[in-house]
């Protein structure tokens, strides 16, 4: 079998089971309530959530006109995919560094009216340590920054760098969001040294 058929098998059989577990899925949403004010505002939002925690906020933004980053290599393209699958247009590449080709891509598609998605420790850690990039679109598109985390009752975990979580079937999921914060910054690099702060807000949010 060649590598772009194994991928595509993959990817469906990935999303579909992913479709039947996570349709067990108890969600509960704690906090959401500025998110939700400030879509009715029309003002654009970022996600930031860490990489483990990435599959069940997949599925509770699915559907939502999302851009998410995901990373160019193999494991990334099978995510890529399945996120496609959801409903999320997917921007490829790393956004650790502020002028990487990825975070100008999600930039474009937050100013084309797109909500945008980060995990700031991926695409291959160290887990919870916060680069820059988010830091920087926010500074650059004026978008609002979402601290958002989640945890299940029951999961598996992967022996991965992240801990990937994979809630059971019939978990319950909570789902926390954070204070919506703007990154004021006079330039690039201003916002950026603003990411430990950003990383101290993201870790004050209930999670797995």
């Amino acid at each position: 079998m060649s590598e772009d058929r194994r991928v595509r098998w993959t990817v469906r059989v990935g999303a579909a089971l992913l479709r039947l577990v996570a349709s067990t899925w108890r969600m509960r949403a704690h906090g959401i309530d500025a998110l939700h004010a400030a879509r009715a505002n029309d003002r654009r939002v970022i996600f930031t959530l860490w990489h483990g925690e990435l599959l069940p906020l997949l599925w509770q933004h699915r559907g939502e006109n999302v851009a998410i980053v995901i990373s160019e290599h193999r494991d990334g393209e099978i995510v890529a995919r399945i996120a496609e699958s959801l409903g999320y247009s997917t921007v490829r590449g790393s956004t650790s560094k502020g002028g990487s080709r990825a975070l100008i891509g999600l930039m474009r598609e937050i100013d084309a009216g797109r909500d945008g998605a980060i995990t700031p420790d991926g695409p291959r850690g160290p887990a919870h340590v916060f680069a820059p990039g988010v830091a920087v679109a926010a500074q650059r598109t004026g978008a609002l920054i979402v601290p958002i985390r989640a945890a299940a009752s029951r999961s598996w975990r992967l022996k991965s760098w992240d801990r990937f979580l994979i809630p059971k079937p019939f978990a319950r999921v909570d789902v926390h969001y954070g204070e919506l914060v703007a990154v004021h910054a006079g330039s690039p690099r201003e916002a950026a040294e603003q990411a430990s702060r950003l990383q101290a807000l993201l870790e004050s949010v209930p999670g797995s």
